[in-house]
């Protein structure tokens, strides 16, 4: 067998192996948004086999082993990206820790009191065709207005593009605060936004320009843990977090701890927040 062929069986053996290990990548990140848990561990870990040095499949592996309940391939998978990559390892132990706590942490109807250091973060919600609010968004700016009572100094970022009749959800919620007695250099509109991931990749940067380290979200009582999730991963610590309840029966039914098969959103969301492709 000559060198020459030796060198080209060893390439194209090499590129099979990295073509399957980007397949297995990628079945994974569609078994997990499909819900298939297990199929998306099996997965990835074929695709870490495959590629022993990818730190987004073995932060993936360990991800989905959370979510798996999986314990050891966890422990397994953490131990060996910090030591490839130990800045990415500390920001998944902060992704499925935050996700730990928001998922027996119950809404919160109460106003937080902070200081100017604080950001009051409003998400939006989509809008009627002609622009106009609909009664969820409405909930969300209230609970807002009473917010921004209690913490007078914080300035008040207002997310959420998705425009309907050529108005932005952050508009509308800008509109809303001003007509109720917020003034307007104290509401700093994000109109990009078009999903909670959004909200937070785009409302963290505005946040830190305004002098806030940390945030109060404000959103509905069904949304405030995926959104309290996704903005601790994104980089600002949420130190407050008010959900828009309009009766009691709402509150008991967000009041009990999340199951697994329940926090696949919170999982799901983290994941594209930390930056980790959805395919390769």
């Amino acid at each position: 067998m000559t060198t020459a062929f030796c060198l080209a069986l060893a390439i194209s053996t090499t590129a099979t192996a990295s073509a399957s290990a980007a397949d297995l990548f990628n079945s994974a990140q569609g078994r997990f948004a499909a819900g298939d848990t297990r199929g998306a561990l099996a997965d990835i870990g074929g695709a870490v086999a495959g590629e022993p040095g990818d730190t987004n499949a073995l932060a993936l592996q360990a991800i989905y082993a959370d979510a798996a309940g999986d314990l050891v391939t966890r422990e397994t998978a953490l131990a060996r990206l910090g030591a490839m990559d130990g800045g990415m390892r500390a920001g998944v132990d902060g992704m499925l820790n935050a996700i730990r706590i928001a998922s027996f942490t119950p809404p919160n109807p109460l106003p937080a009191i902070q200081g100017p250091s604080t950001a009051i973060i409003v998400l939006g919600y989509g809008l009627l065709p002609d622009g106009a609010m609909r009664p969820e968004l409405i909930n969300r700016l209230q609970a807002a207005l009473v917010q921004s009572w209690a913490s007078p100094m914080s300035p008040i970022i207002v997310t959420g593009g998705n425009p309907q009749n050529g108005i932005t959800e952050a508009a509308a919620m800008q509109g809303w605060l001003q007509s109720h007695g917020v003034p307007a250099q104290r509401i700093h509109p994000e109109h990009r936004a078009g999903s909670t991931v959004g909200n937070a990749l785009n409302s963290v940067p505005l946040a830190r320009s305004l002098g806030a380290g940390g945030a109060i979200i404000v959103t509905s009582a069904n949304h405030i843990r995926r959104a309290t999730v996704d903005f601790n991963v994104a980089g600002l610590p949420v130190v407050g977090a008010m959900s828009a309840i309009t009766s009691a029966g709402q509150l008991i039914a967000e009041v009990m701890p999340l199951t697994k098969d329940q926090q696949l959103g919170m999982y799901r969301d983290a994941i594209r927040v930390f930056g980790i492709p959805a395919g390769y």
